[in-house]
């Protein structure tokens, strides 16, 4: 880790620097408290003088939304096309991130937090982060997104095709989307293949392994690259009681052996994650995609399929053709043998004020089934 200093009281200061969006640390920092103006934060803030908070934490979470408002004021033009228009509305986001990502906190050695009002954040702080290791500063929009993911982890996300709910942790992306998983509840098994062994092939929380494993896969193998999301799911299936049917391994991208069933769920979107938290949405170059692809044929058993789950919204921001999709496909040695597709009910999808309604709008999700050519 790194290290911030600040001055305070007449005093130098420091503490260790902590970023999930691997944001390095300010080399500007001012003290800031209940009386400064947001039209002073903003302005310092895009600046580059990040903002250490040493007021109410209520009132900072004010000011973070204040900040907010000036930046929205201003919002992403939109491109000559969905293409162009897709990256100047990340670029906004980026824009927007960064600043708002200038008011700080310190947690202190126990990760609690030494300001009035504030919740008691040592539990969230170590789900996401692990034991405390000395007093250590990070952004305010960070430690909200701390706070939101034990809340989730706590309470769960229902997911109507187990009739449970999948508990996401800090970092790994949530079933909220639940078309996908509706996909794979519902399309039917390979039908000259058993139901011995089943591949969930970048698991996250785990949830398609449970689905599998309620349809009757005797044995499904989970894998992951992220060590988040390996314990993740290794957690829900001991929810769901069932850690005799699912093997969580890794980290890794398919496991060694053969199965019946190989299933993915990539993240949809060909394009650079700014942070740990959006590798569940973007996937630069495509390249988990083609991956799996790749590496399908090999591990298929006899009469077994792969089923890809994917979002056509790429396509439909120009970042992928069908033809290229259909050619790394083929490319793999691969056919699809069919396909079954769904239209998302977030509410993102009905959004007319989104820059990127008219993708949004249109997107359909697909299950594709592959054999081995």
């Amino acid at each position: 880790m790194s290290t911030i200093h600040w001055t305070e009281n007449n005093s130098p200061r420091s503490a260790r620097w902590h970023s999930e969006s691997a944001a390095p640390p300010p080399s500007r920092v001012a003290v800031a408290d209940d009386g400064i103006k947001a039209d002073t934060a903003h302005g310092l803030a895009c600046e580059g003088t990040a903002l250490l908070w040493r007021g109410d934490f209520h009132n900072a979470r004010q000011l973070l939304r204040a900040m907010g408002r000036r930046i929205d004021r201003k919002p992403p033009r939109r491109g000559d096309g969905p293409a162009e228009s897709f990256h100047l509305y990340r670029r906004a986001r980026g824009h927007r991130a960064r600043v708002l990502g200038r008011l700080l906190v310190l947690l202190d050695e126990d990760h609690s937090l030494d300001l009035r009002r504030a919740p008691d954040v040592r539990q969230a702080c170590a789900e996401a982060y692990g034991p405390p290791t000395g007093p250590t500063v990070i952004s305010l929009t960070e430690l909200l997104g701390v706070i939101g993911a034990h809340e989730w982890r706590t309470k769960g996300v229902e997911v109507p095709a187990l009739g449970a709910r999948i508990h996401p942790h800090y970092g790994v992306f949530s079933p909220v989307r639940g078309e996908y998983v509706d996909l794979v509840a519902r399309a039917t098994l390979p039908v000259s293949g058993g139901r011995r062994t089943a591949f969930d092939v970048g698991t996250g929380t785990g949830v398609l392994a449970a689905v599998l494993a309620r349809r009757g896969f005797a044995h499904v193998v989970a894998t992951d690259i992220s060590p988040r999301a390996l314990a993740c799911a290794r957690d829900n299936a001991r929810r769901l009681h069932l850690t005799g049917r699912i093997e969580v391994r890794g980290p890794a991208l398919f496991p060694e052996g053969h199965a019946d069933l190989v299933v993915c769920n990539p993240p949809w979107v060909p394009a650079r994650p700014n942070s740990a938290l959006e590798h569940g949405v973007y996937d630069s170059g495509g390249a988990m995609l083609r991956s799996f692809l790749d590496g399908l044929a090999a591990r298929l058993a006899p009469g077994g399929e792969g089923w890809l789950i994917l979002s056509d919204l790429a396509e439909r921001l120009g970042l992928r053709t069908r033809r290229e999709l259909l050619a790394v496909i083929e490319a793999a040695g691969l056919r699809a043998v069919d396909r079954a597709d769904t239209r998302p009910r977030h509410p993102r999808a009905r959004d007319t004020g989104d820059p990127l309604h008219a993708a949004r709008a249109g997107e359909i999700t697909s299950l594709w089934r592959l054999v081995a050519r």
